[in-house]
């Protein structure tokens, strides 16, 4: 259930067939970055600025795209101070880091509060399927094996498997399967940032954006609902093997229809921070409502370098400890 004013789905076989009206679309005004593909709004009175995603310098040449609306949107929770302290947290678990970074990532300019864009899906789905129960049971076989030069008879236990087949029906209604409409961060690091808490969706209000960003999607409805599928697939054969049941599963087909088919256009809110050093990007993002920390894992070679000296070290003192002993214990047997 939503909180306040339902958030309304859109039908999505209407929508790709014959499009949605001009009420369900807006005009963004965006700058795309030549680095990473990101498609950021663009604020106004700008005429330069730096890509929120990977810190690289852009000019605002201002670029208009045809959208659908966000019909919904998780609001920042976490201040740029608390996330600050999140990411910094973070890195300080990071023991290889490099000590520069880590300062220069405290000190550093503000983080930028996104709102990222997703797509998410709801299906009505019922599943017709043919396969295998396999039930474990087990035999006694006989073997000769050859101990101390004679043959011996001998008896083991094998495992075998019966099958017998089956056949069956599921149903799984999925509500708000996520999918990222962005293809500007790495999609590990997104999807580390779950789970979100979509519970508190609020619908969508231009007045969200103050003080923050949008980002445009670049992954189209069409490709959403492709990756969207992969998931609830997965979901079904889980399922099917379930109602299965037994020890083992075999699934021979599937079919699977769809009734009731939605979506949605999302924003879910992320701070992030992309950081130039040593002539190299590092970029981090928090989830904007749990804190939850991804990015890059920077290296020192230098923290490392010690590291493996440090370990050559103590290995060279532990095989020196262990050989006098062996030597002061040879003496006292000696003399025994």
């Amino acid at each position: 259930m939503w909180r306040g004013t339902a958030i309304r789905e859109l039908d999505f076989r209407k929508a790709i067939k014959d499009g949605l009206s001009d009420f369900e679309m807006s005009e963004l005004q965006t700058f795309a970055c030549e680095n990473c593909g990101a498609h950021v709004e663009m604020l106004e009175h700008a005429h330069s600025a730096e890509c929120p995603f990977c810190a690289t310098p852009v000019v605002t040449q201002t670029g208009t795209e045809r959208q659908i609306k966000p019909r919904g949107l998780l609001p920042f929770g976490l201040t740029e101070e608390q996330a600050r302290d999140r990411m910094t947290d973070w890195l300080g678990q990071l023991w290889f880091a490099p000590n520069g970074l880590r300062a220069y990532a405290r000190k550093g300019r503000k983080m930028q509060g996104i709102y990222v864009p997703y797509w998410t899906y709801d299906a009505d789905t019922k599943s017709s399927y043919r396969g295998q129960r396999g039930t474990i049971y087990y035999e006694s076989q006989t073997y000769y094996a050859t101990i101390n030069g004679q043959r011996r008879r001998r008896t083991r236990r094998v495992q075998k498997i019966r099958w017998s087949g089956v056949r069956g029906r599921v149903a799984r209604f999925f509500d708000d399967v996520l999918v990222l409409a962005s293809s500007s961060l790495p999609k590990k690091y997104t999807d580390g940032l779950a789970p979100w808490d979509l519970s508190a969706m609020e619908p969508y209000q231009p007045e969200y954006l103050a003080g923050f960003r949008a980002e445009g999607y670049t992954v189209s409805l069409e490709d959403g609902y492709t990756e969207a599928t992969a998931y609830v697939n997965r979901m079904i054969e889980r399922d099917v093997k379930f109602d299965i049941g037994g020890d083992r599963q075999r699934i021979s087909s599937v079919n699977t229809e769809i009734g009731t088919l939605t979506f949605k256009h999302v924003l879910l809110p992320v701070w992030l921070a992309a950081y130039k050093y040593r002539g190299k990007t590092y970029r981090f993002v928090v989830n904007g409502r749990t804190g939850t920390v991804q990015g890059e894992r920077p290296y020192s070679r230098w923290k490392i370098g010690f590291a493996i000296l440090a370990g050559l070290i103590t290995a060279g003192t532990l095989g020196y400890l262990f050989a006098m002993g062996q030597s002061n214990g040879s003496f006292v047997i000696q003399r025994y």
